[in-house]
């Protein structure tokens, strides 16, 4: 008796301790998705818990579904376990068979091959689809499946569900409609469902195709084309051209008469409710308004005048869009202000240089007038009797002297051209150039200043100031014939310009030879 009863005391303490272990809190920090595979896949189920870190240890685990006698109830799947979960509650989930599902959402108005892709992309299923279902069979809708399920199941549910409901809308459509089978009924909803993407809009396009059908008129939907050309790709990845509105289709209605051979995509329910019960209206045509709805009308006069409408939107988007579209104009860099005397870059008043705006300091007058002073004599060094780009020195050639750089110093014909022009008698041969020194160079920047023209832009009273400025140096014009001193390079104007291209500076005798 004392030992049963030590046996007894032991056990029922071994049962409490067993209680107390399955309804502790677990190691789950946090919610957590484990996936239960098969033995010969990831081994025993409390084996695949503890490696998912959902249970402390398999033997408490083991203990506890024998204590409950549930060893054989638990079922494999996907769930998801709490944090914090306990060995009972893992249990009492594994038995409940209540595995995570996930949600499968088929938009209204996929063509079938473009449900079939979505299902493929998706990998929460297994298996492959051997046969893209017909256009129209499937029900866009959201559906709920747990991980695992094969394809064609998926496929087939969706089959069975439009199926059901077409039955139904179709035993409480309106009498007297010029559709004559459900078959009709989808075909129409389809071309509704991608004609309106608005709810409430969706009967009343419905009563404008119901009212055409009625008339024998031609339904004229654009969505049909698109399909007559690709199918079940469903897009045409442009708007539809001139060419294309034309192009001869099984399902073009701009061509065909009545309905299309079958739908065009998968109608909701939604609009297969509009086409069984349609509003009431005697429109006969509709286009866009600019708000994401339509603008109906019952004469090709209103519609012709919402048209234009349609158009005037579109044309004042684009005009709004247009600006944004261009890029932005670089800002423009503060005035500078010269000074008299101040060096002035043409280009950067369009060959005018500017009024002086400011005196210039007291102090920096001594300097820039010994710098006038010193660019006078070298304009009458370069200018004078003895000087190489003297009249008297304009029968030697570039060639003669060795100075000739190839590119800088050609005239252009356009050049040689105008310069006849300005001399009144063309020229029988071509016009001689001279190369432009350092001295020259600096020479002509610092009369651009002063006298405010750039080369070859010279007001009249700039003229008469330059003229009279070097009436003493200058020797008289050489009327020579075939040749036309010049005191600029004869690259003056053209793209070789120093002045307008940096590729060449004169400032160094590498570029321009030092003449002899």
């Amino acid at each position: 008796m004392s030992f049963i009863l030590i046996v007894a005391v032991l056990a029922m303490g071994g049962f409490g301790f067993a209680m107390i272990q399955a309804r502790k809190p677990g190691p789950l920090a946090a919610d957590k998705v484990v996936v239960i595979t098969r033995d010969d896949d990831g081994g025993s189920i409390p084996d695949q818990l503890e490696r998912a870190g959902v249970i402390d240890s398999p033997l408490w685990f083991n203990l506890t579904l024998l204590l409950d006698g549930s060893r054989g109830k638990l079922k494999r799947g996907e769930y998801l376990f709490k944090e914090h979960v306990s060995l009972r509650e893992a249990e009492e989930a594994l038995i409940s068979g209540k595995v995570l599902l996930h949600k499968v959402t088929v938009p209204e108005g996929l063509t079938s091959e473009q449900v079939v892709q979505r299902l493929r992309d998706n990998d929460v299923f297994v298996g492959d689809i051997k046969e893209i279902p017909r256009e129209g069979s499937i029900l866009p809708e959201t559906y709920e499946f747990q991980r695992g399920v094969t394809r064609a199941s998926v496929l087939a549910k969706m089959e069975n569900d439009q199926a059901k409901l077409v039955d139904e809308i179709w035993k409480k459509r309106a009498p007297d409609l010029p559709i004559k089978s459900p078959g009709e009924l989808v075909t129409l909803a389809s071309i509704v469902e991608k004609e309106t993407g608005k709810a409430d809009e969706r009967p009343h396009v419905a009563g404008v195709f119901i009212n055409r059908l009625q008339k024998r008129m031609k339904l004229e939907s654009d969505p049909t084309i698109v399909y007559g050309l690709v199918g079940g790709k469903g897009t045409l990845g442009h708007p539809i051209s001139k060419s294309e509105l034309q192009q001869a289709t099984p399902y073009n209605t701009y061509i065909i008469e009545g309905l299309p051979p079958g739908p065009i995509a998968n109608p909701g329910k939604a609009a297969m409710e509009a086409v069984a019960n349609p509003s009431h209206t005697s429109d006969l045509f509709f286009v866009a308004d600019g708000t994401g709805g339509h603008a109906f009308a019952d004469t090709l006069d209103q519609h012709q005048k919402n048209v234009a409408r349609w158009r005037q939107i579109e044309k004042d988007a684009k005009d709004r869009l247009a600006p944004d579209a261009a890029p932005p104009a670089p800002a423009a860099p503060p005035a500078k202000v010269h000074g008299a005397l101040d060096p002035v870059d043409p280009k950067a008043f369009g060959g005018l240089a500017p009024v002086a705006a400011t005196k210039p300091p007291a102090g920096d007058i001594a300097k820039r007038l010994a710098r006038v002073g010193a660019d006078r004599q070298t304009r009458e060094a370069l200018l004078g009797p003895s000087g190489p780009l003297s009249a008297g020195a304009s029968t030697r050639s570039l060639a003669d002297i060795g100075a000739v750089v190839q590119g800088v110093n050609d005239q252009s014909a356009v050049d040689a051209t105008t310069a006849a022009a300005d001399d009144g008698a063309a020229t029988t041969g071509p016009i001689q150039s001279y190369p432009m020194s350092a001295a020259a160079l600096a020479d002509q920047q610092s009369r651009e200043a002063r006298y405010g023209a750039a080369p070859g832009a010279l007001s009249d009273s700039g003229a008469k100031m330059m003229a009279s400025a070097d009436a003493a140096a200058a020797p008289a014009p050489s009327a020579h014939p075939g040749a036309r001193p010049r005191a600029f390079d004869a690259s003056e104007g053209t793209p070789l310009d120093p002045l307008l291209n940096t590729t060449y500076d004169l400032n160094f005798p590498k570029v321009v030879p030092v003449i002899k």
